[in-house]
Order: C-alpha cells, then sequence, then structure tokens
C-alpha cells in the first residue's frame, strides 16, 4: 500500500458509514467518502458473524491484498472503508476482485477506461 494510510480511529469509521456513499455485493459492502487529502485511507472491518479470530484474519489479508493490487487503478483522495460479508470467507479471489472493482467503479474511485 504505497499512497494508503489505515484507517483506525471510531469516529473515522462512523463518519464515514453516516456521510459516506455506500455500495454492496455479496462479499462486502464498501463505504467512501472523497478527502482533500493526496492519499487514500483504508479501513477494513470483518464482524464477529464471520466466525473465529482465524477466519476474521484470513479476509482481512485477502481484502488487504485486493486494494495493494489494485491500488495504481484507484484514485487517490479517498476515505474507504471494507466490510467483509459472510461469503468472503468462501468466495474464490477472482470473484473476490471482480466484485471489488466493481464496487468502487460504481463509487466513482475507479476512473472510466
Amino acid at each position: 500500500m504505497k499512497h494508503t494510510v489505515a484507517l483506525k480511529q471510531n469516529h473515522e469509521f462512523r463518519r464515514l458509514y453516516n456521510k459516506g456513499k455506500s455500495a454492496v455485493s455479496p462479499y462486502f459492502a464498501v463505504y467512501c467518502r472523497q478527502t482533500r487529502r493526496p492519499y487514500s485511507r483504508l479501513g477494513i472491518t470483518t464482524g464477529v458473524k464471520l466466525g473465529k479470530a482465524v477466519k476474521r484474519n484470513f479476509v482481512r489479508r485477502r481484502i488487504r491484498e485486493l486494494y495493494r493490487t489494485n491500488e495504481d487503478k484507484l484514485l487517490p483522495g479517498y476515505d474507504i472503508v471494507v466490510v467483509a460479508r459472510t461469503r468472503a470467507i468462501y468466495g474464490r479471489y477472482a470473484d473476490l476482485e471482480r466484485s471489488f472493482l466493481q464496487l468502487m467503479k460504481k463509487l466513482g474511485i475507479l476512473p472510466p477506461k
């Protein structure tokens, strides 16, 4: 994650949930909001519904990797929160990536080709 900082503060997550745009797929719910910063900030949420810590960390690693490999395609200057859903545990990586990119395009973070 070269141009990305982690989003960690609870009030920042709540601000995105309340005032940000959102898009949903079977694997993720993504919230985003444009900022004036030259870099993006990424937050990942995995609830207890996903399972125990091993499964939650597995999903977090997959989401982080999805973001890292596609970061150069995304526009900078956004706060992004990705909320994992239960299907993200069992989904194929290619399906997760396709879904992630569709959500980014829908939110306007992925520029048109």
